[in-house]
This record gives C-alpha cells, structure tokens and sequence, in this order.
C-alpha cells in the first residue's frame, strides 16, 4: 500500500479494508508495510501520529479486526512521554501479541530516523498459532546479526515490514536497490530455513519514491511471491508449514546452531573493543 503521510484515521479506514478483503480471501495473516498508520517522512510530525499502545482508539480498532486474522502493521508508537520508536506491531485473537521496535534507524542522506525516534534494543522470537515468528522493521533486515538472533530464538517465520526507497536502473525491469533486498530474503530463508515474508510499501512521498517489490521465500531459499514495484496490490501466498521440517531434516543447520559458542565471541569481542 501507499499509506497517505501524516493521516492516521485515512490510513486505518484503508487497513480494515485490505483486512475485510483478505478475511473474505479465506487470508489468516494480512501484512502491511513499515509505518503503514502514519506515513514514512513525519519528522516534525511524530509526536502528532504516535500512539501509545495501551491506550489507542485506532489501535483498538485493529485488534478488534484481528479477532478472524492475524495482523502486522507499522506505526509510530509512543509508551514513555517525549520518547518514540518506529514499530511493528502483531494482533491476534483481539491482543497484542508482540511488539518490536526498529533497531537500526538509518540516519544520513535521505533518512534522518535517529533525529526523531529511539533505538530498540534487541529482536525476539515469539509464539503465534502458526509457530514461532520474528519481526524487524526495514533496516533491521540488512544486518545479517539480526537475522541470526531470530533464528537462535527458534523462528519459523521472519516477517520485515519496510518502507524502502527504490533506487538505480537495473538491466532487469525495475529498481536496483530491489535485487539487496532479494539477496537477503533468499539468502537469509535458506540458511535459517524459515519462511521470510518482506512487506515493502509503494508510492511516492515528499519527492522520494519507494521501491514496492514486496516479497515471499520459502525455508530452501525458494521464491514465492514477487509484488510490484510501484502498485498497490493485495496478494494471497499460500506457506506451507510442513516445508520448515523438510528443510531442517535436509539442512541441519538448526540443530546443529551453537549460540553459545556465538554469545562467548561476542563478549569476547566487544571486551576487546572497549580495551
């Protein structure tokens, strides 16, 4: 979708549209792309469009929506006055079943996320009806690290909603920068054999354009499901959840993780760096 900036009450009626839709599909999970209730660009509108969580008439609405589907969406949330973070968000069943917040927040060029938003401070693995899920929000998903903690977590489902910019001409049809992203979903599928649903939004912003493309891997690395670049578009993928134990009998990699080992060079690491 191309959410509209700024206009959160317009950008919900138009969620619970695409939800109603989905519902009707027979969909049991509907993704909406990086801060799909508020826009990208809000700089100095931030304190205006964040919500609190625990307290949120729209939100309310959604997890209500959520009662026959389960729902990520992105919004700008608000839970410590002054302080805000650039989140994803995961319904079910009418709750809040997870919230994560972006890590890393590009800052330079075009982007000037750390001006306005607070860091996260971790990603975490957590228990849907469908199995174990992780989220992270666009930038999150080009550091190959939090791909990794997601797994070690027990992932079966990586989901990244992202509001990308689509930049560069390509010898294929299309934005360049589309095929990183690609890399990624495929690369990051195959090696922690889970599924990787990549929700990237469309549309035009402030003078930047984004780069759509939104897409889906299954746990061998196999694609399928490729959005368009530049139109909105609501489209069913069927998973097949029996492909995450196919994968890990063939591909040991799962079993054959060592977290510690990973956690005791990491601390090893950073104790290096600070001396």
């Amino acid at each position: 979708m191309a959410p509209r900036l700024g206009e959160v009450e317009k950008n919900l009626k138009r969620h619970l549209l695409f939800i109603e839709k989905a519902q009707k599909k027979g969909a049991q999970l509907i993704v909406f792309p990086e801060l799909s209730l508020t826009g990208y660009t809000l700089m100095d509108l931030v304190p205006e469009v964040a919500i609190d969580p625990s307290n949120s008439p729209a939100l309310d609405r959604l997890k209500a929506a959520s009662r026959g589907i389960d729902v990520v969406f992105g919004f700008m949330m608000e839970t410590t006055k002054g302080i805000y973070h650039n989140a994803a968000g995961y319904l079910s069943g009418g709750k809040i079943i997870h919230v994560h917040r972006k890590v890393f927040l590009p800052t330079g060029g075009m982007f000037e996320e750390a001006k306005f938003f607070a860091r996260g401070r971790g990603f975490e693995a957590f228990a849907t009806r469908f199995g174990r899920a992780g989220m992270m929000v666009c930038r999150d998903f080009l550091s190959l690290a939090s791909s990794y903690l997601l797994f070690a977590g027990g992932a079966e489902y990586i989901i990244v909603i992202s509001a990308a910019p689509g930049r560069g001409m390509s010898e294929r049809p299309g934005f360049a920068t589309t095929r990183m992203w690609e890399l990624m979903g495929e690369a990051v599928s195959y090696f922690c054999t889970t599924f990787v649903i990549y929700c990237n939004r469309v549309g035009f912003e402030d003078g930047k354009a984004f780069g759509g493309g939104s897409f889906v891997f299954d746990p061998t690395g196999r694609s399928l499901f490729k959005a368009s670049e530049l139109d909105e578009e609501l489209a069913l993928v069927d998973l097949e959840p029996g492909a995450i134990r196919a994968a890990r009998t063939k591909w040991t990699f799962k079993r054959d993780d060592e977290p510690e080992i990973v956690l005791r060079s990491l601390a090893r690491i950073v104790r290096d760096d600070e001396d």
